[in-house]
């Protein structure tokens, strides 16, 4: 399943760029710098494309299976025959075989998308659709003392934004605060799937919580939920349908996560 096809140097390039100042008459003279790379990914199942989403060319295979999981495309990486990526004229293409029943659930839902950065739910046919409940969770939280010590060693695991200051990241930790895995990308919802796909592969049952760059959005606390973890860290702000969704699935969730600081939305507890 796994293929070296695109090399994770992909995530980035050097552009030129004429820096400004305020107090200087003219720009400088143009230079290169690093920018990340956002291009269109399309996911397609057993030769259905299913959506294409906006993202960074790196962890292709996490990016497959994560999303996979998360949109309820199927229940197990075991529905997960196989998954080959191919380079296309338009962008990268992640071809994957499902098995029969989910191929079935996937055209029942009819929910052929196109993602941009940031979005949740493009292709969404009708107001019905667009707001699932999540699915609970057990009840837990981290100590405060974890989530600070995650919080102050996310920096040194996210060389893509050291290099571009574009990216997100998503970071699976332990129930101590050590960063076990981590995944960037343009966009958090991507960073969450890639992240969910690679600790689909590890040892699921573990504890720990979910550290994210980003705000709290809803579909971040869904797909939280989706792959079974209980609490969800945040260094932004929530959105109020973030924070219902998570009293609704007993997720605990926390936000504004700085050094030093941070606020309980909600600490392992269901309405």
């Amino acid at each position: 399943m796994k293929s070296d096809l695109i090399a994770d140097m992909r995530d980035h390039r050097r552009v030129s760029a004429a820096p400004f100042r305020a107090d200087s008459p003219v720009s400088a003279k143009s230079d290169q710098q690093t920018v990340i790379v956002e291009m269109p990914i399309a996911m397609v199942y057993n030769g259905i494309s299913t959506a294409v989403m906006m993202a960074t060319p790196n962890a292709l295979e996490d990016f497959g299976l994560g999303f996979s999981l998360s949109e309820g495309i199927i229940d197990s990486p075991e529905q997960l025959y196989d998954l080959a990526i191919e380079e296309v004229t338009q962008g990268i293409s992640i071809e994957m075989t499902v098995s029969s029943a989910c191929i079935h659930r996937l055209k029942q839902r009819r929910r052929t998308q196109t993602g941009k950065t940031g979005c949740g739910l493009c292709g969404v046919e009708s107001l019905d659709q667009a707001i699932d409940e999540p699915s609970p969770v057990v009840p837990w939280c981290p100590s405060n003392t974890a989530i600070q010590r995650a919080v102050r060693g996310l920096q040194d695991y996210q060389p893509l934004q050291q290099q571009t200051g574009g990216g997100h990241a998503a970071a699976f930790c332990s129930a101590d605060g050590d960063i076990l895995l981590i995944r960037e990308d343009v966009g958090r919802h991507n960073a969450l799937d890639k992240l969910i796909g690679a600790y689909s592969a590890t040892d699921p049952s573990s504890a720990g919580f979910i550290l994210m760059s980003s705000r709290a959005s809803y579909e971040l606390v869904d797909k939280t939920c989706t792959a079974g973890i209980s609490a969800l860290v945040t260094l932004s702000a929530p959105t109020s349908l973030a924070i219902d969704h998570a009293r609704s699935a007993g997720l605990s969730l926390i936000g504004f996560a700085r050094s030093g600081r941070h606020t309980c939305y909600n600490l392992g507890q269901s309405s």
